[in-house]
Order: C-alpha cells, then sequence, then structure tokens
C-alpha cells in the first residue's frame, strides 16, 4: 500500500511539473519496446528498502531520476523518516540537505565533498536486508583489511558519495530505478 500511494503522489507531481517527459517506475513498468524508443524519462522507486520500511528502521528511501539518453542527469534520495535529503545534478555536483522542516530553497542544502584520502581499514557496505555467503566469500577473497558497515536501501550510495564507506559490492540483482539516483550522486 505504502509503494501504490508514494507512486501514485510522485507520478502525479511529475505529470504536473513536465507532462511531456514519460514515466518509468518500478510499481508501473512499461514494456521495452515502448520505453526503448525514449531519450529522457523519469525514473522512479517510490519506496526503495521496503524490508526497512516494514522494520519500521528509518533506512528506506524515495529515489527519482531524470534519465536521459540511458545516463542520470538528475537524482534525487529522499529518506523521509531520516528528514534527509540528497540531490545532484550532472555537471554542477551532489547536495545533502536536512528537510525538517520545509524547504523553501536550495540555500538549505550544502555541496557533498568527499573526502579523498585513503581510509585503512577499507569501508565495504553490506546490505543490511540481502547479506549473502556470496557477497561474504567475495569480500574475504578480494579484500585484506576491511570493516563492514550496515545499510539500507540507496542509503548505500549516498554513504559513498559522503566518504563513509569506500566500496558497496553488489552480487545480487539489481534493477534500474534501485540504481539511477544513486548513480548520479556518486558520479
Amino acid at each position: 500500500t505504502a509503494d501504490i500511494n508514494s507512486n501514485n503522489i510522485i507520478i502525479n507531481k511529475l505529470k504536473n511539473f513536465e507532462s511531456n517527459i514519460p514515466i518509468l517506475s518500478e510499481e508501473g513498468l512499461i514494456d521495452w519496446s515502448i520505453r526503448k524508443t525514449w531519450d529522457t524519462y523519469w525514473l522512479i522507486d517510490p519506496l526503495d528498502g521496503t524490508k526497512e520500511f516494514i522494520n519500521r528502521n528509518g533506512e528506506f528511501t524515495v529515489n527519482i531520476a531524470l534519465i536521459e539518453n540511458n545516463h542520470p542527469i538528475f537524482g534525487v534520495i529522499y529518506a523521509p523518516a531520516k528528514s534527509l535529503i540528497y540531490y545532484a545534478i550532472k555537471n554542477y555536483g551532489a547536495f545533502k540537505s536536512y528537510a525538517s522542516s520545509k524547504i523553501k530553497n536550495l540555500d538549505q542544502f550544502k555541496i557533498i565533498k568527499t573526502n579523498k584520502t585513503q581510509i585503512n581499514p577499507i569501508r565495504v557496505i553490506v546490505s543490511r536486508s540481502h547479506p549473502n555467503f556470496e557477497f561474504i566469500n567475495w569480500v574475504e577473497n578480494n579484500l585484506d583489511n576491511y570493516v563492514l558497515v550496515k545499510a539500507g536501501s540507496s542509503l548505500k550510495f549516498c554513504l559513498i558519495a559522503e566518504g563513509g564507506a569506500d566500496i558497496y559490492p553488489r552480487l545480487g540483482p539489481t534493477s534500474e530505478w534501485d540504481i539511477a539516483a544513486g548513480h548520479i550522486i556518486l558520479e
């Protein structure tokens, strides 16, 4: 129910904002034969981290990306339970704000500056809800000195962008709506 309600609100707002841009959502898939012709489209995951939402740990997000020629050019990751918003625009950087009050202008956002110094041990993000043997095996066979950092939903990408973690090996399946907004924030 939360997925569908969030999806409907987002789609209605995006259609009011710009009705000519098609929308692809995890909750409203469109056949590849149609969407492969799209040069520009909105890509949304109305509730990323369903297990985090159900467990009420606050690590679920709403992900919205604007895709142009198969690459994200704008992305937003909103963690409502944390009152936290990240966004990025291609060639302009990534930004963060605590949205505990209504955001009135973009001055409330601060640019994300990643600390680029070598960290030892390597901080490896492990999914809070999807850890598995293959992941642990990969980490143990490829890294010597590491510490695991648990995180849920697309907050994993934001954690890397801010310098709070170094790597997120994802060995299982994922979908474009799961990663597009995080991709542009990292980029």
